[in-house]
């Protein structure tokens, strides 16, 4: 047990805080009805318990049956935790109390407060939850009689060396900022508006005094086992050593257009309309990778993974055997089931503990789907880029502009994000719609600068001769060369 800190029983938490809660301090954790406050509340108690400490919660809002049905949802039993269960405070207050001239939620105030005092001396708890403050507040009815009764209940459970957690609803008409000033600490857990899709959570350190805390807001769920925090991700926070070595595809046209290859650390956007073959130009480089033993993870946010595997001709049979063996690895992503920064976490979790070196995100589209805005993507898109590049990561971005034959518009400008960028494009000759592919930009050397015919048939890609003899291919008119 450490001396100094007390942990939250949420190891992510526990890093923001710099090993957790400084001890013998009283903390807030706010948020509205059903934002998780009394899961964190059990998770921080049951965390005491392991470490067999004394731990008491006491319920103002809810009762012992309540509070055994959540705990029952987690798979957890109170076990040790003391529980005083003061959901209802008109059975503590005397016959004679009652008679009395005072106002009866002044008798319940002194009430509910003397059985506390009592209960918390009895048992000298090291940790302990109050829950919740909307409760102390009606009883209190005036602003002046609600501080001076939380600082007599701070004083109380800082004598005898408690730890504590007061939980608020957020449910007043005005805010309320007496327990903020009060308490050395403030969590926030924010239920974000949603139109569609899985609710989502976010935590946030407001205030902790002497702690210089991770700051910014961290998605969270709440899953059978309690509150899983998913801290956003710094990018600065993460180097490693790697080999910079440019790395040929194995396909002479490929790698002349890329400029010899695919280089550690570096990103690749992949542009182009709907069918122009983006997915199976990633694929192809994917199973070149793969084919030289380097491990693949494959974020589908679009296409169903099923039907990529289902693919026909040799690039199919490739991704098939690849999958199988493990050198490969897809996964499907539905954007209004996973929040941003869960999914930064998979590809955490795939890059540090499954040595993935190359990452695939088909596509951008999907990924923006996954954002409440354009500005979160960019900043989201850039930390994940910075990250993946500071970890040796070889990126693979697919982004599906909107239009075919003419003019080309992308949802939102990315490009500048990507070391690479490769665009496809159809144009119209001689009676066909063909299609033509290009490198851009490179920000890591030198690339070929001619566009290219490209050719997907059932082997995979073909990359042909320069279009010499037609100029506009990127733009509305491409017309024949004079």
């Amino acid at each position: 047990m450490n001396e100094t800190t007390c942990s939250t029983g949420l190891s992510e938490l526990d890093a923001f805080l710099q090993g957790g809660l400084p001890r013998k301090r009283l903390y807030l954790v706010q948020g509205e009805p059903g934002a998780g406050k009394t899961t964190l509340a059990l998770q921080f108690l049951m965390e005491g318990a392991r470490l067999q400490e004394r731990c008491l919660y006491i319920a103002l809002s809810e009762t012992k049956d309540e509070l055994t049905e959540v705990m029952d949802s987690h798979g957890w039993t109170l076990g040790p935790i003391a529980l005083l269960d003061l959901a209802d405070v008109q059975h503590l207050v005397a016959p004679v109390e009652q008679s009395t001239v005072f106002h009866p939620s002044e008798v319940e105030l002194q009430a509910t407060t003397r059985v506390i005092l009592k209960e918390v001396q009895r048992i000298k708890p090291q940790r302990i939850v109050l829950d919740s403050l909307t409760e102390m507040r009606l009883l209190s009815e005036s602003a002046l009689r609600f501080r001076r009764q939380m600082l007599a209940i701070k004083q109380l459970f800082a004598g005898i060396g408690s730890t504590s957690l007061v939980l608020d609803d957020m449910n007043w008409a005005a805010p309320d900022t007496q327990m903020e000033s009060i308490t050395h600490g403030v969590i926030r857990l924010d239920v974000l508006p949603d139109s569609y899709g899985k609710t989502r959570r976010q935590l946030r350190v407001t205030k902790m005094r002497g702690i210089d805390f991770r700051q910014g807001s961290h998605d969270y769920v709440i899953a059978k086992g309690g509150l899983i925090l998913f801290p956003r991700l710094v990018a600065a926070e993460h180097h490693r050593e790697y080999n910079r070595d440019l790395i040929p595809t194995g396909m002479a046209d490929l790698d002349r257009l890329l400029g010899g290859g695919l280089q550690p650390g570096t990103s690749t956007l992949l542009a182009g309309p709907a069918g122009a073959g983006k997915t199976t130009l990633c694929f192809q480089l994917a199973s070149a990778l793969a084919q030289q033993g380097r491990r693949v993870v494959g974020y589908i946010f679009d296409e169903n993974v099923d039907v990529l595997l289902a693919r026909g001709g040799t690039l199919g049979h490739a991704i098939q055997e690849y999958h199988r063996s493990g050198q490969l690895r897809l996964e499907q992503i539905d954007p209004a089931e996973i929040s941003p920064g869960e999914f930064a976490a998979r590809i955490r979790r795939a890059v540090e503990k499954d040595d993935a070196t190359v990452i695939i995100l088909d596509s951008l589209n999907g990924y923006l789907k996954a954002m409440p805005n354009e500005d979160h993507l960019a900043l989201q898109l850039h930390e994940l880029r910075t990250y993946l590049g500071q970890q040796g990561i070889i990126t693979l971005l697919v982004l599906s502009q909107s239009g075919g034959v003419g003019h080309v518009t992308s949802p939102v400008d990315v490009s500048y994000l990507a070391d690479g960028v490769l665009v496809l494009r159809f144009y119209e000759t001689s009676g066909e719609i063909k299609k033509a592919i290009s490198m851009l930009k490179k920000r890591t050397g030198a690339h070929e600068t001619a566009i290219r015919d490209f050719q997907i048939d059932s082997d995979g890609i073909k990359i042909g001769p320069p279009l010499s003899h037609i100029q506009g291919v990127l733009t509305d008119t491409p017309t024949q060369a004079s």
